[in-house]
């Protein structure tokens, strides 16, 4: 693993997008970096690697590009979260609020079990309203939920506070936009 690589300078910043006023950050050059992209997978699976995982869970979309070679690194399987009507067999549903209306996920009902040791993934934890989601799906199971793994944290809006009490670990932190 090459830990002498800064994360943060794969990031790009791209100003007023989606919309004016926020600054978004942007993984594509990171993932077009093997050796920083493999930096990250290497980073994540050290963490969690003595941990006994057996599942990572993750929303699509871009949470599935972490979780999957994650998945792969620690022996464990890898468990899609994905919007209404995606998945094909019996699903479980959670239903959440957002600002400005509401939303669902699913996943599978065979897909966890209560003697499951899960990791959550997603590439950025801004706000944690899908995060937080994906633990109430995890917990419906009785699965126990080890951690919450992100990229990027954008730590000045707070969203370790709606982790329900989950370790979060995060590679690249911005205290401030």
């Amino acid at each position: 693993m090459n830990d002498s690589i800064n994360l943060k300078n794969y990031i790009r910043e791209i100003p007023d997008f989606p919309k004016p006023g926020i600054l978004f950050r942007d993984i594509t050059p990171l993932l077009a970096e093997p050796a920083a992209f493999q930096a990250v997978i290497d980073r994540l699976a050290d963490y969690y690697r003595d941990k006994q995982i057996t599942a990572i869970l993750a929303a699509e979309a871009r949470g599935f590009i972490f979780a999957a070679p994650l998945a792969l690194a620690l022996g464990a399987r890898f468990i899609p979260i994905r919007k209404p009507g995606k998945l094909p067999f019996e699903t479980r549903a959670f239903h959440y609020e957002l600002e400005y209306g509401s939303d669902s996920l699913e996943m599978h009902t065979d897909s966890i079990h209560s003697d499951d040791r899960v990791v959550i993934v997603d590439d950025l934890l801004a706000t944690g309203g899908t995060i937080s989601a994906c633990i109430e799906l995890a917990r419906h199971s009785n699965a126990e939920i080890v951690g919450c793994a992100f990229l990027i944290e954008l730590a000045f809006l707070n969203g370790r506070e709606k982790m329900n009490g989950c370790d979060v670990f995060s590679l690249i932190h911005y205290d401030a936009e």
